[in-house]
């Protein structure tokens, strides 16, 4: 089978905070490994030379991403590489990906994974997004600038009827994505399908090697500072948990020095790092794009803040966490309320405090989340993630 995989890079200067790259770079060779011949086209290789490589360029924003595909490459590169399969890491191309595969005369099946979904739903009780009335849907306040909201979740919809095959992290981003495109009048039947994100193979820990905090734990929030990331929202819990349990912060800037455009297109998170630099009991750290300063920083943290992002349909950063055996508190939303266990979510501020607390503070039970966080990552191998990946696009 060869698989092209279009890859839209959007941090070519900081690979490491790609979730999108880091997923191509894991999954890739094991896609190779498992007979496929597979192509990356994107900005830069990935790390695996057995993988072909395709020079593409990135549309230089978010916007052009999803409304300026570039048809004319499209359709040089389906002539020269030929795929059978084309898989679309940017849904709203899919409708470009298919129109030049007409023109280039090549019968390709069309896979489209959603690594981001530009809305989400208010919860409608139960905090799992897998009602079959998953709330109200609302437009992602990221893609909502100039009021394009509407447009992008018209092309998203545009993008689920293109596809062949469209798969999801996880199943509430299966009951999200179907409610959106039925919102839409598209109609996925059975071409839906639930498939994780690998993990990374480097991050990972026995639980037998954890030691518990002895009375006071560091705690570690390594996502995206974005304010549709939630992060005002956790800088009030950070305050409070500095406060009010036994607890040190680690906040990790992913990002480093952005580029002017991409300041002026969203300045919040150079806003959200200035102010927690300047919170008593919390620490900044980078890990400069070094794979292995990234872990040693995990391992450094007992353990792991969730974002508070109302559409995340999954995090690799709670599964980089979890991994290493940290576990990981969160918000009872989404899909954070599908995957983290129950004991460690919470609704409020003070229920909050008081994980932080016992997770500090009682060994028996630090350890017991230890070792369910580390279990909920154990399908996520690279190998067995390519197995269900290559089922899905045949």
């Amino acid at each position: 089978m060869r698989v092209l995989y279009l890859l839209n890079v959007s941090n070519s200067s900081q690979l490491a905070a790609d979730s999108g790259f880091t997923f191509a770079d894991l999954l890739a060779p094991a896609l190779t490994d498992a007979g496929a011949e597979v192509t990356v086209a994107s900005p830069v290789p990935v790390g695996d030379p057995r993988v072909h490589f395709a020079l593409t360029t990135s549309p230089s924003t978010k916007y052009r991403a999803r409304f300026e595909p570039g048809m004319d490459a499209l359709v040089a590169l389906f002539r020269e590489r030929l795929p059978e399969v084309v898989v679309a890491n940017q849904i709203e191309a899919a409708p470009a990906i298919r129109a030049a595969l007409l023109e280039a005369g090549v019968d390709a099946l069309v896979a489209g994974y959603c690594h981001y979904l530009p809305f989400s739903f208010a919860d409608t009780g139960s905090g799992t997004g897998t009602d079959t009335d998953p709330g109200a849907l609302e437009l992602d306040p990221a893609m909502d600038d100039g009021g394009l909201g509407r447009s992008v979740l018209l092309a998203f919809a545009a993008g689920l009827a293109a596809c062949d095959r469209v798969l999801v992290h996880s199943s509430t981003a299966a009951s999200w994505t179907t409610a959106a495109a039925a919102h839409s009048g598209v109609d996925l039947g059975d071409k839906l399908h639930i498939v994780p994100a690998p993990g990374d193979v480097r991050l990972v820990r026995d639980p037998a090697d954890i030691t518990p905090p002895e009375g006071r734990a560091t705690g570690i929030y390594n996502h995206r500072l974005y304010a549709h990331y939630g992060t005002a929202r956790f800088t009030g819990l950070a305050r409070r948990l500095v406060a009010d349990a036994p607890v040190r912060l680690t906040v990790m800037d992913l990002f480093g020095t952005r580029s002017p455009e991409r300041v002026r297109l969203d300045p919040s998170p150079e806003r959200h790092l200035k102010e927690l630099a300047t919170t008593d009991g919390v620490a900044i750290a980078s890990d400069r794009g070094d794979r292995v300063r990234y872990r040693d920083l995990l391992a450094g943290a007992h353990f792991g803040i969730a974002p508070f992002r109302p559409g995340c349909p999954w995090s690799m950063s709670v599964i980089d966490c979890q991994a290493m055996g940290l576990p990981v508190i969160g918000p009872r939303t989404g899909w954070l309320a599908e995957h983290i266990d129950n004991e460690l979510l919470f609704d409020t501020d003070e229920q909050a405090v008081r994980i932080a607390t016992r997770l500090a503070t009682d060994p028996e039970f630090y350890l017991l989340h230890a070792k369910r966080a580390h279990t909920s990552t154990t399908d996520l191998a690279p190998a067995t993630v390519a197995a269900r990946y290559l089922e899905a696009i045949r």
